[in-house]
């Protein structure tokens, strides 16, 4: 991912420094377990706990002649060890898959982490924000239509729990990318005792993979990119309903606009959504991770490395944009300006034809037959409304006083005032005063 849209924390955890560390830190914990067991000389073990990790730039000139990375890192490392000979015990019995997978597996975990921790600051911030407007009254849209009257903190509320699902979905698949492997050539111990696996598994806090080939099957890791691509999909349904809301015809949402800030290089009116346009670009590259990912689940026979330059790009992309479309959400949110002015003149400019549906049900109540006789009345005179401009109640009076109707304008009044579309969203909110 560029550095554009790199935080500092998420890139190091991808940096190939902090890949190093990590895996000195596997390798260094097997040796401690072959010495303990009597399978390596104990006086080896400090020696290799004490060398520094190689520099990337070390590592690189080496694997520029082998072509192998971990045999170039090995020999960069080697060379940092006093007295080298003791690096002749640093992987024994091991295969370079069992300390890729493990260490990619403490990778995963770190990044996960980082997301979590946003994802909640994200899920309070949603939920704050829709309690604040639990009483904002605006129209609902389907089909980008007016519906009926409903208000913006429900709206919002149903982000919150996705959020919060997306989250707890994330938690799930931290246990299913958490799982490392130390089990040899092709994953039958051949050459390394599985009690060293246990061993490395207890130390990082990592599951030992119930069976390994040479490499730990990819499926776990897939159900981790998926997790991140609906995440960042929530994300982009949040950025998406913003987009719509700050149109010009619309008007009801502002992202935040900061002093100095400009909109156009022609035109200095405008305010445009960029921060909702780039999380719904950035949703479009997590997503894109998953195929290429799921991908290496099948492998040749026990190993190759076809899903190796796929996670390389792949795993670290998808987190780093996550972590940026979470961080970016938060601030869209936080910095939300709501015009409850405008959302009520809009929920009032189609003349009253958004009580329709209770006005239908009136008419039932009162005796008509639905399909025959309620609906079309009622229909007839909202699309004069439509057609005319003339205020619902209106056309809706001429047409029953035409069917022989009259109509209880009291009653009217109650069914049409908006407030009462809405009563029974309490427990929801209740609900999502709960959420945490």
């Amino acid at each position: 991912m560029i550095e554009r849209y790199t935080l500092p924390e998420m890139g190091r955890v991808w940096s190939d420094a902090h890949k190093y560390e990590l895996w000195c830190r596997v390798e260094t914990l097997v040796v401690e377990a072959h010495a303990e067991a009597g399978t390596v000389p104990a006086d080896v073990v400090e020696p290799v706990r004490k060398a520094p990790p190689p520099t990337p730039e070390a590592v690189h000139a080496i694997e520029a002649v082998t072509q192998h990375d971990v045999i170039a890192f090995l020999s960069a490392w080697a060379d940092n060890t006093e007295p080298r000979e003791a690096a002749r015990f640093v992987h024994f019995g091991m295969t370079s898959s069992d300390l890729l997978d493990t260490a990619l597996a403490l990778q995963l975990t770190e990044a996960t982490d980082i997301l979590l921790a946003k994802a909640d600051a994200l899920v309070a911030t949603l939920r704050d924000h829709a309690l604040a407007h639990r009483a904002t009254l605006r129209v609902g849209r389907t089909h980008g239509i007016h519906g009926e009257p409903d208000v913006w903190g429900h709206r919002v509320a149903d982000f919150a729990f996705a959020m919060a699902r997306s989250r707890d979905r994330l938690r799930r698949a931290r246990e299913a990318v958490g799982v490392m492997a130390i089990s040899g050539a092709v994953g039958t111990y051949s050459n390394i005792d599985p009690a060293i696996e246990a061993h490395v598994a207890r130390e990082l806090g990592l599951a030992a993979a119930d069976v390994s080939t040479q490499v730990v099957l990819r499926d776990g890791i897939s159900e981790w990119t998926s997790a991140l691509a609906i995440m960042a999909t929530v994300c982009e349904a949040v950025a998406l309903e913003v987009r719509h809301g700050q149109r010009t015809e619309v008007r009801e949402l502002w992202e935040p606009f900061g002093k100095g800030q400009k909109g156009s290089s022609a035109m200095p009116h405008k305010k445009n959504p960029i921060i909702s346009e780039r999380l719904a670009g950035m949703a479009r590259i997590v997503r894109a991770q998953i195929v290429p990912v799921m991908e290496g689940i099948p492998l040749w026979h026990e190993r190759d490395i076809s899903h190796s330059s796929t996670e390389r790009i792949a795993l670290p992309d998808a987190s780093i944009a996550l972590d940026y479309m979470l961080n970016l959400t938060d601030r869209l949110m936080s910095g939300l300006v709501v015009d409850a002015d405008r959302m009520r003149a809009n929920l009032d400019s189609t003349g009253g034809l958004i009580y329709t549906s209770t006005v239908l049900l009136e008419l039932v109540e009162a005796g008509m037959s639905r399909d025959d006789e309620a609906y079309p009345l009622v229909q007839r005179a909202a699309m004069e409304t439509w057609e005319t401009g003339v205020p619902f109640r209106e056309t809706l009076r001429t047409r029953a006083a035409e069917a022989g109707l009259e109509l209880d304008e009291a009653r009217l009044d109650e069914v049409c005032r908006p407030e009462r579309f809405v009563e029974r969203l309490a427990p929801m909110f209740d609900r999502l005063a709960a959420l945490s």
